[in-house]
């Protein structure tokens, strides 16, 4: 901001000087063709009087122009040198950088071979691990399906010997009608009755 002030200045003291230069020049030549009609005698108090101005416009100059365009080039100087300090300290920044990543990519071959070796090793374990649980899995449902072959075994025979019971007091039953005669069949009457009373 103050390089922009300082620049602004300097600009503006050179145009004021560009003009003031104009401005006596043209003085200086319109004074030079009138009142002398072509002879040209006098050439030492014009040309004098032109070195004159001149010599006083230039000091002019200098003393208006001198501290503007010293502060202007004093600030130029001191951002040039602060730019040159921060590329400086940038260029550090990313040599460092450049150092680490060099680094990096001279350890990387052993890095990914770590990483893959350590992926390995974990996809072994985690095969293990899975296997074991399979087969732990596996077991249990031997186990489960053993004892639902026992219970349905046990299940089967009970309702085989409830089916051979039913069936065989059925034939009993058919077999002690069929062999029972009347009196018989009267003997046991009496026999219970007598039990019975008894």
């Amino acid at each position: 901001m103050k390089e922009k002030r300082t620049t602004q200045k300097w600009l503006k003291a050179t145009g004021y000087a560009t003009a003031l230069i104009f401005f006596l020049g043209g003085m200086a030549l319109a004074a030079s063709d009138g009142g002398h009609g072509g002879v040209h005698n006098a050439w030492l108090g014009i040309d004098t009087a032109k070195v004159l101005n001149f010599g006083v416009l230039i000091i002019a100059l200098f003393f208006i122009a001198k501290k503007p365009v010293a502060e202007f080039f004093s600030s130029r100087a001191k951002g040039i040198e602060d730019e040159i300090k921060v590329l400086e300290q940038k260029k550090a920044e990313a040599e460092k950088k450049l150092a680490e990543y060099q680094a990096r990519f001279k350890n990387l071959d052993e890095e990914s071979k770590k990483i893959l070796e350590e992926y390995m090793k974990q996809g072994e374990e985690a095969k293990i691990r899975i296997l074991a649980e399979a087969e732990a899995q596996a077991a249990k449902l031997e186990a489960m399906a053993i004892r639902n072959i026992e219970q349905e075994f046990k299940s089967a025979k009970t309702k085989l010997q409830q089916e051979i019971a039913e069936k065989a007091m059925v034939k009993a039953e058919e077999l002690i009608k069929a062999s029972i005669s009347s009196d018989d069949q009267d003997k046991l009457v009496d026999e219970y009755l007598k039990k019975v009373v008894a």
